[in-house]
């Protein structure tokens, strides 16, 4: 079972990613790709019927972790508190943003929520690249299970690169589902800067990749060792090149690919820090991993079952919204 929630949780994380992603980096290009109120109206409508419901994901993953993995959960609220509560903060201030945005018919009030949102999106992507990067490099984990450290530890450069890897593929992933979703000039402006994102996106992964392997060089043991798993980065590959190859006008295609590159990502991220969950570079042996963190076998055996309910509820709602809502947006579709 331990290997089980393992997964379990990477694939709660990689839904997250995929779902939330698309609105975050809509959110993050929106005072650049969106010029007038109408435009930015539009892209609001895009993903007004669905972004709370994606957000889901995180806060299911942050609760089956608290039962599955409790010594991870609170090592990571000891060593990212700091960052956690910077985290929660924008998603409030994405979330207020959206919902006050119509509420006074005034420029300045619109204009000073379109900063909101899109600063909030901006930042929380970046931040969820920089908490991956930590992941994968590791942390300063004591004997005791606790972070020993200051948060600028954590603003290291190769957590920044992962940063920043992160935010441009959220912000092309956000581009491919507007091009899905918008007309007119809006679209071409995406499909232009999907185009762009692509390019930024394939030199980061390999920047990325070889700092990975450049900095520990028993990053890609696991990959010897299953030799299955190469099918997480052969997915990201064949996707980036899926995305280089797809029609201009193929939208669809495009965000499958942008989708599928995010799975890979983070499923090669999975099997490159596992069976660590916390690795600790004060010494090796004081790694948290899914054997001396998880719960009882009791307790991990009681909260699957109750996580694949709670999975099979959130799976059916998404499903139902996006099915709902699927189409070209218009202007008079919702009140942002």
């Amino acid at each position: 079972m331990n290997i089980v929630w393992f997964w379990t949780l990477a694939l709660m994380l990689t839904a997250y990613a995929v779902l939330d992603g698309y609105d975050l980096g809509a959110g993050a290009l929106h005072l650049w790709l969106a010029r007038g109120n109408q435009e930015r109206r539009i892209l609001l409508n895009a993903i007004g019927p669905v972004w709370n419901g994606n957000e889901v994901w995180l806060i299911a993953a942050g609760g089956m972790m608290v039962v599955s993995f409790p010594k991870v959960y609170a090592a990571g609220f000891s060593g990212f508190y700091l960052a956690l509560m910077v985290v929660l903060w924008l998603l409030i201030l994405r979330g207020v943003s959206i919902e006050f945005r119509s509420q006074i018919d005034h420029e300045l009030w619109r204009a000073f929520w379109d900063v909101g949102f899109c600063v909030g999106s901006l930042l929380i992507s970046l931040l969820l690249g920089v908490a991956l990067g930590n992941v994968l490099r590791g942390l300063p984990i004591r004997p005791d299970g606790y972070f020993q450290g200051t948060f600028t530890l954590l603003l290291n450069p190769y957590s920044i690169l992962t940063g920043f890897l992160s935010l441009v593929i959220l912000a092309w992933h956000g581009c491919n589902y507007l091009r899905v979703k918008t007309e007119g000039a809006l679209l071409e402006k995406a499909r232009c800067w999907s185009a762009v994102l692509w390019w930024a996106a394939v030199v980061l992964i390999v920047i990325t990749t070889a700092a990975t392997l450049a900095g520990n060089a028993a990053m890609g043991r696991n990959f010897r060792l299953y030799p299955y798993a190469l099918v997480f980065p052969l997915l990201t590959f064949a996707s980036l090149i899926s995305g280089f190859l797809c029609p201009y006008e193929h939208d669809r295609g495009a965000f499958r690919s942008s989708t599928a590159v995010i799975v890979g990502l983070l499923t090669s991220a999975a099997t490159t820090v596992f069976p660590n969950l916390l690795h600790s570079t004060l010494n090796p042996s004081y790694s948290l991993t899914v054997y001396n963190a998880a719960s009882s076998p009791h307790a991990l055996r009681a909260s699957f079952v109750a996580n694949i309910v709670g999975m099979i509820g959130v799976i059916v709602y998404s499903t139902y919204v996006h099915r709902t809502f699927a189409g070209k947006v218009q202007l008079r579709d919702h009140g942002y």
